[in-house]
């Protein structure tokens, strides 16, 4: 029967969502055997900087997509929230799986464990690591005291990190965490009221070749339509910002009661400025409805603070 090549970045997680992808397709269709290829990105290589630094935009994706445009593999297994918003030629989101805990999560340093159980309980001036500009900023919104560092790395090494004592909390997505059996260690979930999410945070997207009808009919049951409506909505928001993951802007969508409800901001560094909004729309009108969010951001003063990062990228 016929083969399918994932392609997927090395870290456990990336190999957990790419092995998780093969389990389902192959389970979705007998006779049909996946392979996963692994393949070193920009991001993977360059530990040493900043996201902001390297460049943002693509860094853990590029490698991928040329390898699909190659033909080496069929597919290519992302977080969906790593993926820029405009593909390559020729490429296309061919599938995006139902979405896992979309909240960001507080990892405290073990002696902080039991005493320490949320952000405002933090001692003054913590140290708090992360390697996201949307979650600085809204750190720095909520405690102007803590001190943010950056911190880069796959989760088990930004763990290793946080117990050998460089800081005294760590923010990562809750969704990599459930993902990989570590949710004993999550101190606690943040609300999305207090942190708003990544474009795309907590689901998979699946890219492939959009002329590859095989591969394309075969990932079609993978496809979860709400959560696919909530991404393009998001997606649309931060597309139409010209923004990336080196950027402090954050978007969540959801659909409830038949009505797609989805929330953005925008954010200096610093937090002082924080331009946030929320709008209702039709599920069959979720682009629209992102590009809407995105004017109205740029109307109350978005473009003045997302300036000084276009002019850097």
């Amino acid at each position: 029967m016929q083969t399918l090549v994932i392609g997927s970045r090395g870290s456990a997680l990336a190999l957990w969502q790419s092995r998780w992808i093969k389990s389902r397709l192959e389970t979705l269709h007998p006779g049909l055997t996946v392979a996963i290829e692994i393949i070193k990105t920009t991001g993977d290589r360059i530990q040493s900087a900043s996201l902001a630094q390297i460049g943002g935009k693509g860094v853990f994706t590029k490698e991928l997509e040329d390898a699909l445009i190659d033909r080496r593999i069929d597919l290519a297994v992302h977080s969906l929230k790593d993926l820029p918003t405009t593909l390559p030629r020729g490429l296309h989101l061919a599938a995006v799986t139902e979405r896992e805990d979309v909240r960001d999560a507080m990892i405290v340093a073990t002696e902080h464990k039991g005493n320490v159980e949320t952000i405002a309980g933090l001692r003054e001036g913590a140290v708090v690591g992360t390697s996201s500009l949307r979650r600085a900023a809204q750190l720095r919104r909520l405690r102007r005291d803590l001190k943010i560092e950056d911190l880069r790395g796959n989760v088990d090494t930004r763990l290793r990190k946080l117990d050998d004592g460089l800081y005294d909390a760590i923010l990562l997505a809750s969704a990599g965490l459930v993902r990989l059996g570590l949710s004993d260690r999550i101190t606690a979930r943040l609300s999305i009221d207090d942190m708003l999410p990544a474009v795309g945070q907590g689901a998979l997207g699946i890219e492939a070749r959009t002329d590859d009808i095989r591969v394309n009919d075969a990932l079609a049951a993978l496809n979860d339509a709400a959560t696919r409506t909530a991404a393009e909505a998001e997606r649309a928001v931060l597309r139409a910002l010209g923004g990336g993951c080196a950027v402090p802007i954050a978007a969540h969508a959801r659909i409830a009661d038949g009505k797609l409800m989805l929330e953005a901001l925008v954010a200096e560094l610093n937090g002082e400025r924080l331009i946030r909004d929320r709008m209702v729309g039709s599920p069959s009108e979720a682009v629209a409805l992102g590009e809407a969010m995105a004017e109205r951001l740029k109307g109350a003063g978005a473009d003045e603070l997302l300036r000084g990062f276009h002019g850097a990228s």
